[in-house]
């Protein structure tokens, strides 16, 4: 099979990776890609948002399946042009990414589905939502539409509500539409399904570290890590948010003519009273990812074709011994005003049972160099997680350049509660 894969980050390497090693595999194509997917990829300059780009790279090519990456190319209808045009995709059309490019969307699924969520109230005028953040004193202050991971703000007081709504508010236009919710208390993990529109087979459960320091402090990221599987449901319960969660969603989209193909990921916080969802995902989380797929014991590229097709087989997945943790390192000045153009040293020097995967950088002469906050997670597995974070960390010491920054504490949530 030929295979196109849409982006250029870390997730992208770790797909490209995974699917490199298919036997099914007879070439694949990833734009634009990365220094790292360039490895295992013939890279394109394509711009992965643009359908049409994408659409004539696929035709010239004779593609047989295209996979998208990030969430833009979804939300601008990349999979809408490409099912126009007779080629399969592994990722949603517009109508059903909306799950994740509309907060308000999402919950109104949500809703519908039945779906275990926060109590909420969507709001277009500021001046109203303000007067009900205020009156609720703790709340959660959404933005509805795609923010790059900043437009979620969780207020504890009536002063950081008021703050809340007004920043949500001036990051659009007048009008701006948000999304006030419950804060949830418990554990937050990651639970993702490969969908064909009406089947799905679960994902391990994953655990990011969005925070920037230890300890959860700082601003909110990207995610600076990961890890799987996270022993905060067995094998039952991540059965039962299947039922709960994937199924009636896949559900009410498809009644609404939105047949969801590809990742579906459900950001999960463990209440006292069950899990409960905090948003949805129309694709793979980054850096989940990365682990996920050190993680899958089996052959990425049939199930993703399956769900293409919409032919995939529910089941469980085969999921490889032990776990696998992912360390993302950071650029200097990262979340706020990243630090670019710093010469990356010793990647040769990472030890063989680790895998770095590539995200902000880029290749300048015979040197590697940031170009981007996260630059790159480095990868590990073990036979349990805490041999898997000792690796992990083991091979994050061999990488080297000005400014970097990483946490120190990957996992360490996961030991706690497996002791």
């Amino acid at each position: 099979m030929k295979v196109l894969l849409l982006g250029s980050g870390g997730r992208e390497h770790a797909l490209a990776w995974k699917l490199a090693q298919s036997p099914r595999l007879t070439r694949l194509l990833c734009a634009p890609g990365n220094p790292g997917t360039a490895r295992v990829a013939t890279n394109v300059p394509v711009r992965a948002e643009v359908p049409d780009e994408v659409v004539a790279l696929a035709r010239r090519e004779a593609v047989d399946l295209v996979v998208v990456g990030p969430e833009a190319p979804l939300v601008a209808g990349v999979a809408d042009a490409l099912a126009a045009a007779g080629i399969p995709c592994f990722g949603p059309v517009a109508g059903a990414a909306l799950i994740e490019g509309s907060k308000a969307f999402a919950k109104e699924i949500m809703a519908e589905a039945g779906v275990p969520t926060a109590a909420f109230r969507t709001f277009t005028d500021a001046a109203e939502a303000e007067a009900y953040a205020v009156a609720q004193g703790r709340i959660v202050v959404k933005a509805d539409g795609l923010a790059a991971g900043k437009g979620v703000i969780v207020a504890h007081d009536v002063e950081a509500a008021r703050e809340a709504v007004r920043a949500v508010a001036a990051m659009g236009h007048s009008g701006q539409r948000m999304v006030l919710e419950e804060v949830l208390e418990g554990e937050e993990v990651s639970a993702m399904a490969l969908c064909d529109g009406e089947r799905y087979a679960m994902l391990p459960l994953s655990q990011d570290h969005k925070r920037v320091g230890d300890g959860d402090t700082g601003p909110n990221t990207g995610g600076m890590g990961a890890y799987a599987p996270a022993p905060f449901l067995d094998a039952a319960q991540l059965a039962q948010v299947g039922e709960q969660v994937i199924a009636p969603t896949l559900a009410v989209l498809r009644r609404r003519g939105l047949g969801f193909r590809g990742v579906l990921y459900a950001g999960l916080m463990l209440t006292r009273s069950g899990p409960k969802v905090l948003e949805f995902n129309a694709r793979f989380g980054d850096p989940e990812t990365q682990v996920l797929m050190m993680q899958l014991g089996e052959d990425l590229l049939p199930l993703v074709d399956a769900c293409a097709r919409g032919q995939l087989e529910a089941r469980t997945l085969a999921v490889a011994p032990g776990a696998s943790v992912g360390v993302v390192v950071a650029a200097e000045g990262y979340p706020e005003a990243p630090r670019k153009g710093q010469r990356i040293d010793g990647l040769d020097a990472v030890p063989a049972d680790a895998t770095v995967f590539l995200a902000g950088v880029e290749q300048r002469a015979d040197a590697l160099v940031t170009s981007g906050g996260r630059v790159l997670t480095v990868c590990a597995r073990g036979e349990d997680l805490a041999r898997a974070r000792e690796r992990a960390y083991a091979a994050v010491a061999a990488v080297r350049f000005d400014g970097m920054h990483f946490r120190r504490d990957i996992g360490a949530k996961g030991l706690k509660a497996a002791s």
